[in-house]
């Protein structure tokens, strides 16, 4: 015979339809207490009064009740087919680990799931997503509707074949969880695929041959690299010059006698420096020259 725990039965009494219930049926309980003391006819309507509302605040937090466990259902499913579009996607790599595509495509799979530390990193996040959305669910299948359950079969199935370790990993990282102790394990119908995943700790494993891979092509696609043009500065260019008229004649270089600082400047002739000497400064318009310092003669060179 099935027995009820004390939390089950709390549960049970707990929900808005029993507590109406109950409210109806202390109501009808005072009715015929009521009418056995002879004053039914005046505590009468009182009394259907309270029965009628009890009915109906039973029914609004019934219907309350069932709102709210419609709305955490459409947003767990909401997050199921956000994560199944994930793996759907074009060159989305989160479809290998389903588990349900065969060996031989898994293995061929293995080399895109660890192809860089990016793809590696989101299958990771893809899993502990996942793990949370069962947990979540199964929590609300236990507390709400227990047909939920169904739609999480495929999930956790998925879960418990754990290709790649990686649902071991996320275990451990994130819920400290070891072969022998884990809260995760009531959530799988069979969890020896995680926990021998967890003893040869897989995940590593898979890191560890693929690692080297990594850092050697983090050169290869800096190689690569386009280089940058660098633009050019233009020289400026230098100002035209004007062309000179042909009734202008410039005397040559071999027309210009050669002058020597070396040697004493000649004297003028008489008449022209007693003219000189006559003619006072700054007289008319015409300018005097200045006297030109004598040279002097330099100095025998010594022996």
């Amino acid at each position: 015979m099935p027995t009820i725990d004390g939390a089950a039965l709390k549960d049970l009494l707990s929900t808005p339809l029993v507590l109406g219930a109950l409210a109806a049926l202390l109501a009808v309980l005072v009715v015929l207490a009521v009418m056995r003391a002879g004053a039914a006819r005046r505590l009468l309507l009182p009394v259907v009064m309270l029965a009628i509302v009890s009915l109906a605040v039973m029914g609004i937090l019934d219907r309350m009740t069932q709102n709210e466990r419609a709305a955490e259902r459409r947003a767990l499913a909401q997050r199921y087919a956000e994560l199944s579009a994930q793996a759907l996607a074009p060159g989305s790599t989160l479809a290998c680990l389903d588990g349900a595509a065969g060996e031989t495509v898994e293995n061929a799979c293995e080399k895109t799931v660890f192809a860089g530390p990016q793809t590696t990193a989101s299958a990771v996040a893809y899993m502990a997503a996942r793990l949370t959305l069962l947990s979540d669910g199964l929590a609300f299948a236990r507390e709400s509707d227990p047909d939920f359950t169904g739609t999480l079969a495929g999930l956790r199935r998925s879960i418990e074949l754990d290709r790649f370790g990686l649902a071991a990993h996320v275990l451990a990282v994130r819920d400290g969880c070891t072969a022998e102790r884990c809260p995760a394990f009531a959530l799988l119908k069979d969890a020896n695929v995680i926990k021998a995943n967890l003893k040869a700790q897989v995940f590593d494993q898979y890191v560890s041959r693929y690692a080297a891979d990594w850092t050697k092509s983090a050169p290869v696609a800096e190689k690569q690299a386009p280089a940058v043009p660098v633009a050019s500065i233009p020289e400026p260019l230098a100002p035209a010059k004007a062309p000179v008229p042909s009734r202008y004649e410039f005397p040559s270089a071999a027309s210009i006698p050669p002058v020597s600082i070396m040697n004493a400047e000649p004297q003028l002739p008489r008449e022209a420096a007693d003219a000189h000497a006559a003619q006072p400064p700054g007289d008319g318009n015409v300018p005097v020259p200045p006297k030109r310092p004598q040279a002097q003669a330099a100095p025998p060179p010594t022996r």
